[in-house]
């Protein structure tokens, strides 16, 4: 894997503002979000709930659109992108892991993580050889035929990571990884997917409101109220 070479792990928010309506009121979940997010930065955006952070991960992930500003990734600019133009860039571009793990419950360890690859088109062996060789990386070799049933929670997150990482992403985004996990499996997680950064060069960013995924992070920019209240680097 290199997906952190080329610099498409970049990322640009400018000036965004994003507000949903509720029945009769509207909530103004970012009003005018700036920042640069840099090649291979393992960054958490935290704050409490309703602070704009999931909306803000949700933007930068093409799975929701602004209402107003940029976002450009890697020099592309999403914000302008049609619907089937945003699915097919997130697809190739980006990995996702989800507090809920989101693993297909029928499908064993290796077919969650391979399951990704076939939907680029990816030939059968080169989907076997990724696929094994992600799932030994993350720690899961011989486990590979198991049901999520037969998974403890961390080893189902070590699959989810498998799973984003496995497609080489430009940009790993996780929204709240710990969240289901206990504190000592949170931090093997979260020792992971720093291990991996620092190893493939991937960005990664995370919405959490945990403080240890806030420790863990080289950076750490703090939402209040759908604005930027503070952006430390550590």
């Amino acid at each position: 894997m290199s997906s952190g070479e080329n610099g498409k792990g970049t990322v640009s928010v400018e000036n965004v503002v994003k507000t949903y309506a509720t029945g009769e009121s509207v909530v103004h979940a970012l009003r005018g979000v700036s920042l640069e997010v840099a090649q291979g930065e393992f960054l958490s955006i935290a704050g409490p709930s309703g602070s704009g952070k999931t909306t803000l991960l949700n933007l930068v992930g093409c799975i929701d659109a602004a209402d107003s500003g940029e976002i450009t990734i890697g020099g592309t600019r999403v914000s302008s992108m049609k619907r089937d133009e945003l699915a097919m860039f997130r697809r190739r571009n980006l990995g996702f892991v989800f507090q809920t793990f989101n693993l297909i419950p029928v499908l064993s360890a290796s077919e969650n993580v391979s399951f990704t690859l076939s939907l680029l088109g990816i030939g059968e062996r080169e989907i076997r050889e990724r696929t094994r060789a992600i799932l030994a990386e993350v720690g899961l070799a011989g486990m590979e035929n198991r049901l999520p049933s037969r998974l403890s929670g961390g080893q189902q997150q070590r699959v989810a990571v498998a799973r984003a990482l496995v497609k080489e992403p430009s940009i790993v985004l996780a929204d709240e990884p710990t969240a289901n996990l206990d504190s000592d499996t949170g931090q093997a997680i979260l020792e992971l997917m720093r291990s991996m950064n620092e190893r493939h060069r991937t960005t990664f960013v995370f919405s959490t409101h945990d403080p240890m995924v806030m420790a863990f992070a080289r950076r750490l920019i703090r939402l209040h109220d759908g604005a930027v209240a503070s952006d430390e680097r550590r």
